[in-house]
């Protein structure tokens, strides 16, 4: 078995363990409220924990969502450090299997479509990742 095996699988354990890091880190530095605790509107009553400024309401502006996570510094940092890597593994696994299906029958309109698919996507991740913007605030 060869080592190229482990890429395709990495590509999904790193991107969604650095996704929970990054929310983590919001988490802490009090940018997001907790995924447990938002109830919209009514969550204002009960102190926090980790409460360190002034009382944090549960409301749109600090959903947790993943864009929101990494919105604002230090958090944003590792974000776009986890989109621009996430983007460069799925050009490689893409360009390998696009490769590996031309070495194991012909190249074929599919073959490349998927290729062309998985660089749009890489693209896109890119985009996400590193031109974040904070219409809120």
């Amino acid at each position: 078995m060869s080592v190229w095996v482990i890429l395709p699988v990495s590509l999904p354990v790193f991107t969604i363990t650095g996704i929970w890091v990054v929310y983590a880190m919001a988490l802490y530095n009090q940018h997001v409220c907790p995924v447990h605790n938002w109830i919209y509107n009514e969550s204002c009553e009960e102190q926090l924990p980790l409460q360190r400024g002034p009382v944090l309401c549960c409301t749109l502006d600090n959903i947790p969502l993943i864009s929101k996570c990494g919105t604002l510094p230090p958090e944003s940092c590792f974000f776009s450090l986890i989109c621009s890597t996430g983007s460069f593994l799925v050009m490689l696994v893409s360009l390998l299997r696009y490769a590996h299906v031309i070495e194991k029958h012909q190249n074929c309109v599919l073959n490349t479509a998927g290729l062309s698919t998985g660089w749009i996507c890489a693209a896109g991740l890119i985009m996400v990742g590193n031109f974040q913007v904070n219409i809120c605030s």
